[in-house]
């Protein structure tokens, strides 16, 4: 399970340097544009990246909840870089000004690194249990969150690439093997 661990760890590396290079190029645009509403699934720029942002929020406080679960500590995952709200919903603006937004993600993107660095090599197959947004008890191995975290950033980043191209604005070079060649 090793190889799986590091391959989460480029996974958040990869995360962190692509949001970076998003976030910078969403600087170009004025902050009205980036709350503009563009017709994607959470309307603006700014909505997407903040549901993304709560999204990995979500999940990270139910990977950590695994963690604690088995007798793991929760590390880098503490309850200042996890402060979603109990009344959160998933499309919540919880960041409506943009330093607080970049500045939480970048928050994420190191604790994830840092929490992902100091895991158990056996945390992968453990049974994580925990309610979905809508009360549904679920139960699966700690993979599949761990990968439905990073798929879903990836997701929403694909989204937020195409409408800033729609404004003009090109993200660059964002393939993951550009990362891992460096």
């Amino acid at each position: 399970m090793q190889g799986l661990i590091d391959n989460y760890w480029l996974l958040a590396r990869y995360n962190q340097w692509f949001n970076q290079r998003l976030y910078d190029a969403c600087e170009q645009l004025v902050d009205e544009d980036r709350k503009l509403a563009r017709g994607a699934f959470f309307g603006s720029i700014h909505h997407t990246l903040n549901h993304v942002v709560v999204g990995d929020q979500l999940w990270l406080k139910r990977l950590r909840q695994c963690a604690c679960d088995h007798g793991h500590g929760s590390g880098a995952l503490n309850d200042s870089v996890l402060d979603l709200p109990d009344d959160f919903s998933l499309d919540m603006m919880l960041y409506p000004l943009w330093a607080d937004l970049r500045a939480k993600r970048l928050q994420l993107d190191l604790a994830l690194q840092a929490w992902l660095g100091d895991l158990p090599d056996d945390f992968l197959n453990l049974t994580m249990r925990y309610s979905n947004t809508k009360g549904v008890q679920r139960a699966h191995p700690a993979w599949q969150a761990m990968t439905h975290l990073f798929n879903h950033q990836t997701h929403h980043r694909g989204q937020v690439s195409t409408l800033l191209m729609q404004a003009g604005v090109d993200v660059g070079v964002t393939d993951l093997i550009v990362l891992a060649g460096s």
